[in-house]
């Protein structure tokens, strides 16, 4: 694989997600009817629509990639698996509550991995006028410009980010999610929660955030904001500072790797009370 073929792919999928931008933007001059997926997930016709646009013009260019898209995963309902095929992980609304309420925090993502490697990761958030971009080994991008993650080390300087819109999918990620929010407030500059996680990991790598944390997510959620926050100088692992596994995100995404670790420790703490 050269680098020229790569950059082909993200010049291309660029492209088709600032096109979808414009799609998703159409939604501001509608009330967004929305259907529930589950108890505590919704849909609307926008996240159907983009995703099957985004396949359809990907098919058309590369035939014989692979697809992890939201939608169509939850749909089968299958397990889902990676392969060392180029593979196209689709989230086609990000934030879909906060879509349907016309909060402005929620977009497109897209990543794409081969040989199971992340190359690349584009995120638009179109009501911001935000697209965050980045390819394997040449940076991130803010609307073009080069973004970094801030230098913070110390919890007690960092704002956290902790998604908890997970917590009510079951028991278990209730309680695991409570019991490291209720240690780790006491241990930081400040917490929020934006529900998004494909923005949240974005204002890491553009300093808006020190640290993001969320489990029980799925490969759409982190397969681009992860690869942008790493081309950003941050760090990227498991919640308890284990290996980061893509096929199974509970991640924590933080300015540097000191902080990240030190963060993990707290969270491993709070796992034993």
């Amino acid at each position: 694989m050269t680098f020229e073929e790569i950059q082909g792919y993200y010049n291309f999928i660029v492209k088709e997600v600032r096109d979808a931008g414009e799609y998703f933007l159409q939604s501001k001059n509608e009330a967004i009817a929305v259907e529930n997926k589950s108890v505590h997930e919704l849909v609307t016709k926008y996240d159907k629509n983009i995703e099957a646009l985004l396949v359809s013009k990907i098919k058309a260019k590369y035939p014989n990639h692979k697809f992890i898209g939201e939608e169509a995963s939850e749909l089968v309902n299958t397990k889902i698996t990676l392969t060392n095929d180029p593979t196209w992980i689709i989230d086609p609304v990000d934030g879909t509550t906060n879509f349907s309420r016309k909060i402005p925090m929620s977009g497109i993502s897209v990543g794409l991995t081969i040989n199971k490697e992340q190359i690349l990761g584009v995120v638009n958030i179109p009501y911001l006028n935000e697209f965050y971009s980045a390819l394997k080994g040449h940076g991130a991008f803010l609307n073009g410009e080069t973004i970094r993650c801030s230098n913070i080390t110390d919890p007690k300087e960092a704002v956290l980010c902790y998604e908890i819109g997970a917590a009510s999918r079951s028991a278990q990620h209730h309680k695991l999610i409570m019991s490291r929010l209720n240690v780790l407030m006491n241990e930081v500059l400040a917490v929020r929660c934006f529900g998004c996680p494909i923005l949240s990991q974005c204002y890491v790598a553009s300093r808006k955030l020190d640290v993001y944390q969320c489990d029980g997510l799925h490969p759409w959620d982190a397969a681009a904001g992860t690869i942008i926050v790493k081309e950003a100088g941050g760090s990227v692992m498991e919640s308890s500072g284990k290996t980061f596994d893509l096929m199974k995100p509970n991640f924590l995404v933080s300015a540097t790797h000191e902080l990240g670790e030190r963060v993990a420790a707290i969270n491993r703490s709070a796992n034993e009370n």
